[in-house]
């Protein structure tokens, strides 16, 4: 297909499933961090789109709303945007068959900016006086807000509510000579954190921010280069790893070759945190780590800092099992499959009344019950968001026999809201902020409640604890230290407003 979308698309691409008859997968996991988005791209290879597909299905735990490819064939640009997940619609021979050429850049969404709606998948596409130019984006601009009145102010037309938008039209109205130049002068506009995949009609440009909040790998597929936000995408086609992009870095390739440009004065890093805790697939390597070491080693330290008396360790699935392996493994406690999770709840052709959101989390996850049953057990989840989950899965244990509940959380407490991609509340939607730690051992109901401190979180990375002079990484969702301007935003926090579990549907 080409550039432009049929009026039908939105219709089309948001399928039947919709309106007030569906229980959204989003009922069932009231208490689950999401991330904003994943990208890929690959320059110079005939089969550029199947292969972008295939990156993206790698991944899709980055983001499940939507997925869009654009290609270039060196003629035109073609453009596939959807909503749903990547199998939905480029498993497809006909659909990838209308994405010729040997480059292409894809993007998977979950949206933080902006509504779901077709005009807001990724990749975006315009014409500009240079050519056609493409951009994915994963992150958040912090100023994106600003930035964008300032724009329309100025005459621009924005087709989209996302703040993607804002870098093509920063690219559109620069009146340097040189495409890069361009570009580069647009990323000077904007704050926040970005790891971006480009596409112009003679190069394949990825970028990341200066602190490298977001992640993005380079990696080569039979002598052609490889953007991809993990090192997953780059497993799934079989491409060789070839090294991270640097905090700051513009990559750029075209027939000549790669080109590297690093245009901002060089800061210490700061990557976010939570691509170690929860984002990032297991089997990825970020900044050198194995994900799934690291989350083995957030375990063992929270073993270290809490440990009870109990009979088995028993992970939430998916995201608590590399946690609860090197609690088990440093506790010597045995470790169970206490929870089974169904891999296969989407919507469902029911009414969500009470009933059946009290019963939701059950098609979620449902208790092993001759694993914990008269057992005391220690339960192990990544993170704590608002606590309707976890609430819900404490109750189901107990109900399946367990003699004591245990609940621990293989990160600190999430006291302040994301502003670079991560789907947070504001501090009055985060159980932390708002209760102590009695309070939502209460809530949860859980016999005793602990998380990870923020000193043993560094030290199972490897450091004697945090820093306050110089932070590794972006963690300011447990210590409120921010690594960028806010300027989209209030400096005032307001009162945080009282969450309580006991008022909630269950």
């Amino acid at each position: 297909m080409d550039s432009q979308q049929s009026p039908s698309d939105d219709a089309k691409a948001a399928g039947p499933n919709t309106g007030p008859l569906y229980l959204e997968d989003a009922d069932l996991e009231g208490d689950t961090l999401r991330e904003e988005c994943g990208v890929f791209g690959i320059f110079g290879h005939p089969e550029a789109a199947a292969i972008t597909a295939l990156g993206l299905h790698a991944l899709q735990h980055r983001g499940q709303e939507a997925a869009g490819i654009v290609s270039f064939d060196g003629t035109r640009f073609h453009s596939e945007r959807r909503l749903g997940l990547v199998g939905d619609t480029f498993s497809r021979r006909e659909v990838i068959e209308r994405l010729p050429g040997n480059a292409a850049i894809g993007h998977v969404r979950y949206s933080t900016t902006g509504e779901t709606i077709l005009r807001n998948v990724q990749p975006l596409f315009a014409e500009l006086n240079a050519g056609g130019f493409a951009v994915g984006h994963n992150g958040n601009l912090t100023n994106g807000l600003t930035l964008r009145r300032e724009l329309v102010r100025g005459g621009a037309m924005m087709q989209s509510t996302t703040d993607t938008e804002v870098i093509l039209h920063l690219v559109a109205q620069s009146k340097r000579n040189h495409f890069i130049d361009r570009f580069i002068e647009a990323l000077r506009a904007i704050e926040g954190a970005y790891s971006l995949v480009s596409l112009t009609n003679k190069k394949l440009i990825g970028a990341r921010d200066p602190l490298g909040i977001r992640p993005l790998v380079l990696g080569e597929f039979e002598g052609c280069p490889v953007l991809a936000s993990e090192t997953c995408a780059l497993d799934i086609i079989g491409a060789k790893y070839v090294r991270d992009v640097e905090p700051g870095e513009i990559v750029v390739f075209d027939d000549r070759g790669a080109h590297s440009h690093k245009p901002f004065p060089p800061k210490p890093p700061r990557p976010c945190i939570f691509e170690y805790i929860y984002f990032s697939r297991p089997d990825s390597i970020v900044g050198g780590r194995s994900v799934y070491d690291v989350r083995k080693a957030f375990g063992a330290q929270l073993a270290r800092e809490s440990h009870v008396p109990v009979d088995v360790v028993v992970p939430v699935p998916d995201s608590g099992v590399p946690a609860a392996v090197g609690y088990s493994q440093h506790s010597g406690v045995p470790f169970e499959l206490g929870i089974i999770r169904n891999h296969y709840v989407g919507r469902t052709f029911i009414q969500p009344t009470q009933s059946i959101r009290e019963s939701g989390v059950k098609m979620k996850h449902n208790a092993n019950r001759a694993a914990i049953e008269g057992k005391r057990i220690i339960l192990i989840d990544d993170s704590l968001v608002r606590g309707t989950t976890s609430k819900k899965i404490v109750r189901m244990m107990r109900e399946a026999g367990a003699r004591e509940v245990h609940f621990r959380l293989a990160s600190p407490p999430i006291l302040y809201p994301d502003y670079y991609g991560i789907d947070l509340p504001d501090r009055g939607g985060l159980l932390a902020a708002t209760h102590n730690l009695e309070e939502m051992r209460e809530l949860i109901g859980a016999d005793t409640l602990a998380f990870l401190s923020v000193d043993g979180m560094y030290r199972a990375m490897g450091y004697p604890g945090r820093d306050p002079a110089n932070p590794k990484f972006s963690d300011h969702c447990f210590t409120g230290a921010y690594p960028t301007s806010l300027t989209d935003h209030d400096q005032v926090e307001p009162q945080p407003r009282q969450l309580s579990l006991l008022a909630e549907a269950s």
